[in-house]
């Protein structure tokens, strides 16, 4: 058991937290020394891009919320919930505050910059609920009243940026700004460290589940606190290391957004996989088989060519039920299941057809051929050793010769599966 643990948890094992701590070191120096160079490089950001990129920021925050909350109404998962209320506000601010910046686009070179407020107080307003959100997901994962906490969470939302944005104007001017320092807005200096906080909280929570939306939070939040660190080396208004953190928030919403459509696309395709198989054998389920064999006479009726249909029966599965119990009878059911899995192509349609019956549909193939198939997954379940021992009965037939319709091909199938059927009672009943 535990060195198959090792093996699952490979690379995850292997980033130990003194490795993480090094990791983040090493990018935090990075964006320091590139801010730092920048700050004394002329360049600018262009106010216009600046509001454009801010416009755009604002979308992706928006259409994160609504995965966000569309995942929290299907999962009532906390920490979905959170999220989405967080990020509505931050995209409605980011798009409100872009509004003004094409309103009064120009700036004065030589001023130095009290923090927007849209800027501080979001950066501030994200760490603090990616925090609390992994906080509340430890404590009480699972919401029991799911309109009541998404009016709840908006309010909390909207409450805390109120007073942080309250608190930013009444700091005095040189605390908020100090040109020169070491680090000319050290305000940004708190949500960077909320952020890798949260970075680190997110990389090792319990019960992590590696998924791409999992690894888009952690990301997410290391970016953002490169973000904060490289725009607590601005000076002036839109300069380099501004422009760096402004990249670098774009970056991370764009990976948020990116992880969380991508988890949704993994999602689809299970629940797509689901709809369409069988959950006790794997196999096609009777919908799914009724689609397939519906799609194969259609390509018949292109190509002229024929196909077979094969249909079995597990043989005495309610005495099976009624001797060893149900648990038996559903893995004689596998076992069936499995023999038509491995006597099958990959252009083969293996479906669990009703509760013993399977079916085997087979492109281009005769009866012969189909007939020899159908022994060959009767006799291999036969060979098998585990007890107690299974047979099965079946019936062929071929399209269009033997039926030329969905319900004429089945009904002739099922007509060749009872005559095999009954020959085989007549055999055991004389052996008996």
């Amino acid at each position: 058991m535990g060195p198959r643990a090792n093996n699952s948890n490979g690379v995850w094992e292997r980033l130990t937290p003194r490795r993480l701590g090094w990791l983040l070191f090493a990018g935090a120096t990075c964006v320091f020394a590139l801010a730092e160079w920048l700050r004394h490089f002329p360049v600018e950001l262009d106010p216009w891009l600046y509001g454009e990129v801010e416009i755009t920021t604002g979308f992706l925050a928006l259409m994160f919320a609504v995965i966000a909350v569309t995942r929290f109404r299907g999962t009532r998962d906390r920490l979905s919930l959170i999220l989405s209320c967080e990020f509505v506000i931050v995209g409605l601010t980011r798009i409100s505050s872009s509004f003004v910046i094409f309103r009064h686009p120009q700036t004065n070179p030589g001023e130095t910059l009290r923090d927007p407020t849209t800027w501080v107080i979001g950066c501030t307003v994200v760490a603090l609920l990616m925090v609390a959100a992994i906080h509340v997901e430890r404590r009480q994962p699972t919401a029991r009243h799911p309109l009541r906490e998404i009016a709840i969470a908006l309010c909390a939302v909207v409450v805390l940026a109120a007073a942080l944005s309250g608190t930013h104007w009444w700091l005095p001017e040189d605390f908020v700004v100090n040109p020169g320092g070491v680090f000319p807005r050290p305000g940004n200096l708190f949500p960077a460290l909320v952020f890798l906080i949260a970075t680190i909280s997110y990389y090792r929570r319990p019960g992590y589940a590696h998924s791409a939306f999992d690894h888009s939070l952690y990301i997410t939040t290391g970016l953002n606190a490169a973000s904060c660190l490289a725009a607590s080396q601005s000076e002036h208004p839109l300069d380099g290391p501004f422009a760096l953190a402004v990249g670098l928030q774009f970056t991370s919403y764009a990976a948020l957004l990116g992880g969380a459509l991508l988890d949704n696309v993994k999602l689809f395709e299970h629940v797509r996989r689901l709809a369409a198989s069988d959950p006790l054998t794997g196999l096609a389920n009777y919908r799914h088989f009724i689609d397939a064999l519906g799609s194969e006479i259609e390509r018949t009726k292109r190509t002229g060519r024929s196909f077979s249909l094969a249909l079995f029966d597990l043989d005495r599965l309610k005495q099976i039920n009624d001797e060893y119990g149900h648990a038996v009878g559903s893995r004689a059911i596998c076992r069936l299941a499995n023999a038509l899995r491995l006597n099958s192509r990959a252009v083969d349609t293996a479906a669990r057809y009703g509760g013993d019956e399977f079916a085997l549909i087979l492109p281009e193939t005769g009866k012969d051929a189909a007939r020899e198939v159908a022994r060959r997954i009767c006799d291999s379940i036969a060979k098998q050793e585990e007890l107690p021992p299974i047979s099965a009965s079946l019936g062929v037939a071929v399209y269009p010769q033997e039926g030329d319709s969905l319900s004429a091909i089945l009904a002739s199938a099922d007509r060749a599966l009872y005559k095999g059927k009954g020959r085989t009672i007549r055999s055991l009943t004389a052996v008996s």
